[in-house]
C-alpha cells in the first residue's frame, strides 16, 4: 500500500485538516470529498491529497463561498480554468458587496433607533419597540 496515499485514519485526517470527524463525513455525504477505499477490509485510510482538499474547502468557505460554489471550484481545482474561477469569484464579490450595503443600511437604521432611545423622555414609549411593532 502507498503510505503517502493512505496514512491517516479518519480521526487523524480530521485533526490534520483542522476539522472534526463529522465535518469529514458531511463533506463525503455532500460529494465534496470522496470516500476512500478500505485496504484489505480494514478501516478507511486518507492521504495528504485529502487533507489538501479539506483545506481548500475550508479556505473557500472563509471567503464566503457556499458548499455548492465550493463544489464548482473543486471542478476547477487543477488551476487551468482561471477564467471560470474568476467568473465565480466575481459573482461572489457582487453578492458580498450587496450584503455589505444591506449591513450598512441596517447599521444606520439601528444607530438612529438607539439614538432615539437615548433622547426619549420617560413618559414616551421606547422608539425601538415602537419601530419593531410597525
Amino acid at each position: 500500500m502507498d503510505q503517502k496515499a493512505g496514512k491517516f485514519s479518519i480521526g487523524s485526517f480530521a485533526s490534520s485538516a483542522g476539522v472534526n470527524v463529522e465535518t469529514i463525513r458531511f463533506y463525503q455525504r455532500k460529494g465534496l470529498l470522496p470516500m476512500p477505499r478500505k485496504p484489505g477490509g480494514s478501516v478507511h485510510r486518507y492521504g495528504d491529497a485529502d487533507v489538501a482538499r479539506v483545506r481548500f474547502i475550508k479556505s473557500a468557505q472563509r471567503l464566503g463561498f457556499s458548499l455548492g460554489e465550493v463544489a464548482q471550484l473543486l471542478e476547477l481545482e487543477d488551476g487551468t480554468h482561471c477564467r471560470d474561477a474568476r467568473v465565480l469569484a466575481q459573482q461572489k464579490l457582487v453578492d458580498i458587496r450587496e450584503k455589505l450595503a444591506d449591513l450598512h443600511r441596517i447599521e444606520s437604521a439601528l444607530s438612529s433607533l438607539v439614538q432615539d432611545c437615548c433622547e426619549r423622555r420617560e413618559a414616551e414609549p421606547c422608539p425601538l419597540i415602537v419601530s419593531l411593532q410597525r
